[in-house]
């Protein structure tokens, strides 16, 4: 009979012999986790860097405020998303299953942060804005936030939230 191993969430129900097989195959996958964690640390750790030197860059030239708040709150909510995911990233490996919640969060940011970049591009536009490209980019969007923020109170309100270790 397999060992029991309060914490240690086996995947596969089988016996002895398959043991060292699931084993192995969960190290495998933790081990593909933390090279994912790895990869968005690295990649956070790049994009705040190109968002430190591009405000430094943009604020010793005459560029206007509008331009110099997109290119930081782009940066900035694209950090979120990276954090989200990092955070996800983190709850599957010790929860051993795969959450829902962040990755709604991460849609509704990604969502958000269009939403934002489009509108500050609508008002440094010279034409204004536009029905045809702008508006319905913006309806599309707006209905996707909506529907995912619908989507997170009820998977709050049927299930509760979601809880870690450390939480």
């Amino acid at each position: 009979m397999a060992k029991k191993n309060p914490g240690y969430a086996m995947k596969s129900p089988r016996g002895r012999p398959h043991d060292l097989v699931a084993r192995t195959f969960d190290h495998i996958e933790d081990s593909i986790y933390v090279l994912v964690a790895a990869l968005l640390v690295v990649a956070g750790a790049f994009v705040l860097w190109t968002a430190i030197t591009e405000l430094i860059d943009q604020v010793g030239k005459p560029i206007g405020p509008i331009r110099v708040a997109t290119s930081v709150l782009d940066k900035g909510l694209v950090l979120f998303i990276i954090a989200e995911l990092l955070h996800t990233v983190r709850v599957t490996i010790q929860e051993r299953t795969l959450v829902v919640e962040p990755f709604l969060i991460v849609g509704v940011i990604a969502g958000i942060r269009r939403l934002l970049l489009i509108t500050a591009q609508t008002a440094e536009d010279p034409r204004g804005f536009q029905w045809n490209p702008q508006g319905i980019e913006i309806t599309v969007l707006l209905a996707l936030v909506l529907g995912i923020t619908v989507a997170l109170i009820l998977l709050r309100r049927f299930y509760g939230r979601t809880q870690t270790a450390t939480e």
